[in-house]
């Protein structure tokens, strides 16, 4: 028999670390080559890792919640291989042995509890078969989180609403990773938290409503009195973020796509000598196209608006000055010039700011772009963007007109040529054919690298942009 270990392998270009979400395994359970044995998230996405041979499941390096490095030995498995000889020894056994012996170890008698329950893909709800061991709360594990430990070994918690159960015993609380932060920064136990969102998810309003019900003075039963006391402890914490009484000020961890985010716009905003310029234009003609759009019945079924015609100017102008898309390889001291259009498109999702492109869409019709951007923003809001899909851009579009606002000057994404800012869409007074009257205007923002578009080039596209949005009639006799 061999013991095989898994590392946590590279699932992200540039990333170097995951949060370990959930284990679909255990200890002792069977898996098979391609097997899913848990989910992790990275700085960019929620990622499903398999497990590449068979075998019973040895050990468990790292408890969910957790933080890996990349090429941490996560899970060990007993192999059969006929013919093996002694133990595989990798290079990070040492660091799977430390690992394993930090580790607090579960009792032989914890039961095993098998159930079949919704589970978090990406952010989105599907159902898996899993095997769950009640976690053992002992003084030193509740010293190291910071928490009480409990008075006694079986004293149930107090449900935060008495007329309605919590989450079942034994079963981790299905919740996204934002609302689990949420709720650790307000020292709330979610296993103790009502879940009101589909399929039994914790959402943020749940775990909002379960601190207030934490600090608010009540008559508490005498078999609750730990549980309060344990309350009553965390109620600073929980008042800084609910009520504002005492504390001035909190602190947010800054990690995951924040804190990869941070680090890309540093490095570009320091790297790539930026230029931005602004155009306002009458959208009028554009807005009317929309709609003709919108009832033309061979687009039915397609999503149509604004931002589908603002891509498809930006890929015409494109076409009229392909030089715009470029990127500038600095070890080799060259301009590489796309022959191809991966159309980024900055999206606001629960996790953070993450910018998903479009591949090839320059060779997309109408239709394809407006089906692409669809499942683009679908994929998005899910949480269920892969890596690949936010990698080798070219140039992006930003909508900060959804927020408002009327425009801004964007930070290229790292390695683009350029970013286009999309204000708000506005009923405002225009000279349209020598009078004024109420047209529908914006105001476009382009950011370029000024190494790869000097100012001719930028104007030039920028200018392009406009010329078809406001009469988008362009878009057939400039293509």
């Amino acid at each position: 028999m061999t013991i095989r270990e898994f590392k946590m392998p590279d699932v992200g270009e540039g990333l170097t670390e995951a949060e370990i979400l959930k284990w679909y395994v255990q200890p002792g359970d069977t898996v098979t080559d391609g097997q899913v044995v848990c989910e992790v998230e990275t700085a960019k996405a929620a990622v499903e890792l398999p497990i590449p041979f068979d075998g019973v499941v040895h050990a468990l390096l790292f408890e969910e919640g957790t933080t890996v490095d990349v090429g941490q030995v996560i899970i060990s498995v007993q192999t059969g291989d006929a013919g093996a000889g002694a133990p595989v020894q990798t290079a990070a056994a040492p660091v799977a042995e430390a690992a394993a012996a930090a580790a607090p170890a579960a009792p032989a008698e914890e039961p095993v509890a098998e159930a079949r329950q919704p589970v978090l893909v990406g952010y989105g709800v599907s159902t898996a078969s899993t095997k769950r061991r009640p976690r053992k709360v002992t003084a030193a594990t509740a010293a190291q989180n910071g928490t009480a430990a409990p008075a006694a070994p079986a004293a149930p918690a107090a449900p935060v609403l008495p007329a309605v159960p919590a989450q079942p015993t034994g079963e981790r609380p299905l919740a996204k990773p934002p609302v689990r932060k949420l709720a650790k920064d307000l020292g709330i136990d979610l296993a103790s938290v009502v879940p009101t969102g589909d399929g039994g998810v914790v959402t943020r309003e749940d775990v909002h409503a379960a601190a207030a019900a934490a600090i608010a003075p009540q008559a508490v039963p005498a078999a609750a009195a730990p549980v309060a006391a344990q309350a009553q402890a965390q109620a600073p914490v929980a008042e800084a973020a609910v009520t504002e009484t005492s504390a001035r000020e909190t602190r947010i961890p800054v990690k995951g796509v924040r804190k990869v985010t941070a680090q890309a716009m540093v490095g570009s905003a320091f790297t790539a000598p930026h230029v931005t310029e602004f155009i306002t234009l009458d959208v009028t003609r554009t807005m009317k196209l929309v709609q003709e759009l919108k009832d033309d019945p061979d687009l039915a079924g397609l999503r149509i608006n604004p931002l589908l015609l603002i891509a498809k100017a930006v890929l015409v102008a494109i076409r009229r000055n392909p030089d715009v898309n470029a990127s500038w390889d600095e070890a080799a001291q060259e301009i590489v010039l796309k022959h191809y259009v991966n159309l980024g498109i900055a999206a606001a999702t629960p996790r953070g700011l993450i910018v998903p492109n479009i591949k090839d869409a320059h060779a997309k019709t109408l239709g394809e772009l407006s089906e692409s951007l669809s499942s683009l923003v679908a994929t998005a809001r899910d949480g269920k963007t892969s890596p690949a899909d936010m990698q080798n851009g070219t140039i992006t579009i930003t909508n900060v007109g959804v927020f408002g606002v009327d425009t801004g000057t964007p930070i290229l994404n790292p390695g683009e040529s350029a970013i286009l800012a999309v204000g708000a869409i506005k009923l405002q007074p225009w000279v349209h054919k020598g009078k004024v009257k109420p047209r529908q205007v914006t105001t476009l923002a382009l950011s370029f690298d000024h190494r790869l578009v000097d100012g001719e080039l930028g104007s030039k596209f920028l200018a392009d942009i406009a010329a078809v949005l406001e009469h988008p009639r362009r878009l057939i006799t400039w293509s």
